[in-house]
């Protein structure tokens, strides 16, 4: 979602913009009406299995059941804190999973469809705009990312030729950054060093 935001904020100031990043973007190639139904079914298509996609389709797809879902997990967020910590025996648990509980259920539903569904249909021209000013487009996508396809990727870079996608291998939506931060940037460094 940050890179939605991202595009936003740099398509609305390009001038200020050398260059932009994006880690792993949910692009579909799709304006107008059909982009928000289309990202839809490609970040979080009606499936059943793995129970990753069954999770990430059920919160989506049902309006009213996923934020139930929220609801009820979020509430009682300390219980899940306390019952995570004795089944994995840590007195502290990654940020992640106690952000995750925490998570507020209308924050969890708003996200996937104001940020993700409802900004979709600008980012077409968020990357016309940036690609006439000059600005430097890099992606960083994990291959085994399940998120966020690799087709995402591939259609980015037919709107925006210039882009230069970097392909991690072995990494996910996760692990393309949190497994590597070092890495990650060094190559932010590299990015910012050779546009100045």
């Amino acid at each position: 979602m940050g890179c939605l935001i991202a595009l936003t904020l740099a398509a609305k100031y390009p001038k200020c913009v050398k260059s932009i990043t994006l880690t792993a973007p949910p692009y579909t190639s799709c304006e107008g009406n059909d982009a928000c139904l289309n990202a839809l079914s490609m970040l979080a298509g009606k499936k059943f299995w793995s129970p990753l996609s069954f999770g990430y389709s059920y919160m989506s797809w049902y309006e009213h059941l996923g934020p139930t879902v929220c609801l009820v997990y979020c509430r009682n967020h300390r219980i899940w804190e306390s019952i995570l910590k004795f089944i994995a025996r840590k007195r502290h648990l990654h940020f992640l999973t106690i952000d995750l509980t925490r998570h507020t259920h209308h924050s969890a539903w708003s996200t996937m469809h104001n940020v993700i569904c409802g900004g979709e249909k600008f980012v077409d021209s968020y990357l016309m705009i940036l690609t006439k000013a000059g600005v430097r487009i890099n992606v960083i996508q994990g291959d085994k990312d399940k998120a966020v396809p690799m087709e995402c990727c591939s259609k980015l870079n037919l709107k925006a030729p210039n882009a230069e996608i970097s392909i991690i291998p072995n990494a996910n939506h996760g692990t393309v950054l949190f497994g590597r931060k070092k890495e990650f940037a060094c190559s932010l460094e590299h990015i910012w060093e050779s546009c100045c």
